[in-house]
């Protein structure tokens, strides 16, 4: 089950309806638990398993009787304050081999913080509501510890969920309805997230190098968001990359590369020194605001404008293109 983008105006009839919870930054995951085992499953039907050998012990802290068992929650890498940074993520993100895993493991943990439970013993809780499903998720669960958490929803209304959210350094709220059952793999007006930050996902549809002695580097990668069976080109971005994050897309983009544009609407200016690749790789970015269809004419193929100042926030490996959609701001 998928959250919207929510807006304050959609509590107008008040709280008591919803539930509060923190959003982290991280991947989601389904963990599916058998007898002393985990499989990780990404959104998209990914097996993430071998990739966060640690998040094993969530077969050791749920009571044999509940298995099989489903969860749905979130893998985070927490920093040295506690909060989830995804560029640290990004360090374990999108890795098989044995030895590479150790050796990604020995400088970043992950952490599962689990916000719901979908079957315990093989029957299916998808009709229960979330304040059912919530009492028996804590149950199951009411002695986790690291990497296994289940992060407390908040008692209070939306305005002191969100003072809380940003005093703690989170991404924001998710306010799920109380009495939602889950609809999985869909997304719902019954789950709204609420970000402190404008962040969208986008589809990489193409880089151009840098200038001057930064040549062999990427300068900026070209971004696109689905609109029906197209691709919408939506802007670039060029800020939040180290050196050596430029180097490497040069290589890992080269494996991708075509000869024409997969976006429409991409201005001459941008297209000029482009190097095109297939869209299959998803990424995130924050932005100011979207600049909005030209003034002076029709929207044609540019209806929704550029991103203004789009930072780089990394890759959403978990994710495909098909699931990218545009998330228009709160307000």
């Amino acid at each position: 089950m998928l959250a919207s983008p929510g807006r304050p105006s959609d509590f107008a009839d008040g709280d008591d309806a919803w539930a509060f919870e923190m959003k982290w930054d991280g991947f989601r995951a389904l963990a599916e638990v058998s007898a002393g085992a985990v499989r990780l499953v990404s959104r998209s039907g990914k097996d993430m398993t071998v990739t966060y050998p640690e998040l094993q012990a969530l077969a050791e802290q749920v009571p044999a009787d509940t298995l099989p068992l489903v969860l749905d929650g979130e893998i985070v890498a927490l920093d040295a304050r506690g909060r989830p940074s995804f560029r640290r993520l990004q360090q374990r993100a999108n890795i098989a081999k044995p030895g590479d895993v150790a050796a990604a493991r020995r400088s970043v943990q992950v952490d599962l913080m689990v916000f719901d439970v979908l079957e315990t013993g093989g029957r299916s809780l998808a009709k229960r509501t979330y304040d059912e499903r919530r009492e028996v998720l804590e149950d199951l669960l009411a002695g986790a510890e690291a990497p296994v958490h289940v992060p407390p929803a908040f008692d209070g209304d939306l305005d002191a969920a969100m003072r809380t959210s940003r005093r703690l350094g989170l991404e924001g709220v998710v306010a799920k309805r109380r009495d939602s059952t889950y609809l999985a793999g869909r997304r719902s007006q019954q789950w709204l997230k609420l970000k402190h930050a404008q962040s969208q996902e986008v589809v990489v549809v193409g880089w151009r190098p840098g200038h001057g002695e930064r040549t062999h580097l990427m300068g900026s990668l070209l971004l696109a968001v689905p609109d029906g069976d197209r691709l919408l080109y939506v802007g670039r971005v060029g800020s939040g990359f180290s050196d050596a994050e430029r180097r490497d897309l040069v290589t890992e983009l080269g494996r991708i590369e075509r000869s024409t544009p997969a976006a429409v609407g991409v201005p001459r200016e941008d297209a000029a020194d482009a190097r095109w690749v297939s869209p299959r790789r998803v990424a995130e970015v924050a932005y100011g605001e979207w600049t909005g269809p030209p003034e002076d004419g029709p929207a044609g193929d540019t209806p929704l404008g550029k991103l203004r100042h789009p930072v780089w926030k990394g890759w959403r490996r978990d994710k495909s293109p098909g699931e990218v959609v545009v998330e228009h701001p709160a307000g």
